[in-house]
């Protein structure tokens, strides 16, 4: 076998280029940086993005551009089928559908937003102290949870809204009696997860409260799981107002909501299937839309499932 000559310029370090190592080793990300640029490739999901911002555009300027006004009754031009005039029609009291379904998305993404919101603040609250203390804290915390749990959610909130005086917060509390849980749920199991990471112990060890740690370390930490299911809740928010709305226990006249509108369209379908159609589509598009976006955020951030 022949013999390789090896010389000693063999054994030297390469020159290398420190903008071209730059490119090698490639841009440092973040957690949420890395999340953000995985949503963004998920065309569907941006999508829906795109279809809540239209929507929430229109909820506010849908009726001034009508020039018609949402409550106005004018018999005389009672069921009248979409036209120049109303593009969406009018219904059975002569009121520009066009102009409430847009003033009906303002009452409808409203209840939607503010029952999840005050699911999350009480939902991250409760599952943050149950999952950082844990022993008979948690034990306590979560049996009054899996009471609460236990009762069937539409009739608790059916059952308020008969009991309660009707109007747009009680309709949002009764939502929230026993919305919030699902989120105390998986706020507690991550925090459990986590509490006992080195990055914990170290602030503990330099002094840090509990509630530093938990709102401040472990919170958002948490924060990828809780955005999917904030994203989630609103939909099913916004389901439930249609569906009580068809009990008659929605939001009261003459404030109108996506749900009320199919509720007075329902008895006339089978003659003016247009009233109904525009209420029950936007429902289902938006429910739809946060359903995607829900979905896009869970593969974008769930540690579990990404790529």
């Amino acid at each position: 076998m022949s013999q390789v000559q090896l010389n000693q310029s063999d054994f030297e370090p390469l020159q290398v280029d420190h903008s071209e190592a730059e490119k090698i080793a490639g841009e440092s990300t973040s957690y949420w940086k890395d999340g953000w640029r995985r949503f963004r490739k998920n065309k569907l999901a941006i999508f829906g993005v795109f279809i809540i911002i239209i929507l929430g555009i229109l909820s506010f300027i849908g009726g001034p551009i009508s020039g018609q006004n949402y409550y106005q009754n004018d018999l005389m031009n009672a069921n009248q089928s979409p036209s120049a005039e109303h593009w969406f029609g009018t219904d059975n009291l002569g009121r520009d559908v066009f102009a409430r379904t847009w003033y009906g998305a303002k009452i409808s993404l409203f209840i939607g937003l503010m029952a999840a919101f005050i699911d999350l603040v009480i939902g991250v609250i409760w599952g943050a102290i149950a999952g950082f203390f844990g022993g008979k804290v948690d034990e306590y915390m979560m049996r009054i949870a899996d009471i609460l749990y236990g009762v069937p959610y539409l009739l608790v909130v059916i059952l308020l809204m008969v009991i309660l005086p009707q109007g747009l917060w009680t309709l949002i509390i009764a939502m929230t009696i026993t919305g919030w849980i699902n989120m105390a749920r998986i706020v507690r199991g991550q925090v459990m997860q986590l509490r006992s990471e080195e990055y914990v112990m170290a602030s503990r060890s330099l002094g840090a409260s509990n509630t530093r740690l938990m709102f401040k370390h472990l919170v958002p930490n948490t924060l990828g799981p809780i955005l999917v299911t904030l994203t989630l809740t609103i939909p099913n928010a916004i389901f439930t107002e249609a569906f009580l709305s068809y009990l008659g226990l929605g939001v009261p006249a003459p404030l109108a909501s996506w749900g009320t509108m199919s509720s007075d369209a329902l008895p006339a379908l089978q003659y003016y299937p247009f009233q109904l159609f525009f209420p029950a589509f936007f429902i289902c598009l938006t429910m739809l839309a946060f359903n995607v976006i829900g979905d896009g955020m869970r593969d974008a951030l769930d540690p579990k499932v990404r790529k």
